[in-house]
C-alpha cells in the first residue's frame, strides 16, 4: 500500500518553503528545493519619488502598490512550483499555513489540482517559527 504524502506549505508574501509530515510522531522535515524568499521591500523602495504626468499634464498616481504587486508575483511563482509537484505526484495532501494577505493571494492562483489537495488552511503567519515549533500550531490539523 502506498504511503500518503502529506506537504505542509509555510508561506507570507516574502518567504515560503514546503515541509513533509513524515507520519505520526515522526514530525516534519524540509523538502529540498521548494525554498523561497525575496528581500522584504516598503513600497518607498520601490517607488519614484514624482508621480508621472497624465496626457492632460495632471499627475497619474500608481494603479497597484509595487510591494503588494512584488508579494503577489512570489506567491504566483509558488503556486506554479507546486502545481508542477502536484501534477508529478510528489504528494497526496497539502497543509497551507499562511499569512492572511499571502494565503488570498494563494487561494486566487492555486491551480485546481493542487486545490483538490488542500486538507486544512490556517491563516496564521509561521514563516519565522522554526520547524520544531510547529507541532503545536498544526496539532489537530496533522498528527506530527
Amino acid at each position: 500500500m502506498k504511503k500518503t504524502v502529506t506537504w505542509v506549505l509555510i508561506a507570507d508574501g516574502t518567504q515560503a518553503r514546503v515541509l513533509q509530515h513524515n507520519g505520526p510522531g515522526k514530525g516534519l522535515s524540509a523538502v529540498e528545493g521548494l525554498g523561497w524568499s525575496i528581500p522584504p521591500l516598503q513600497s518607498q523602495d520601490i517607488d519614484t519619488d514624482r508621480s508621472g504626468r497624465g496626457p492632460t499634464g495632471g499627475a497619474m498616481e500608481a494603479r497597484t502598490d509595487p510591494a503588494q504587486h512584488r508579494e503577489a508575483e512570489f506567491v504566483r511563482n509558488v503556486a506554479g512550483a507546486l502545481d508542477s509537484q502536484a501534477k508529478s505526484g510528489a504528494f497526496d495532501r497539502l497543509v497551507i499555513a499562511a499569512a492572511p494577505i499571502a494565503l488570498g493571494n494563494l487561494r486566487k492562483v492555486l491551480s485546481d489540482h493542487v486545490k483538490k489537495t488542500i486538507v486544512a488552511e490556517l491563516d496564521k503567519d509561521l514563516t519565522n517559527l522554526p520547524t520544531q515549533q510547529l507541532d503545536k500550531h498544526l496539532d489537530g490539523i496533522i498528527a506530527v
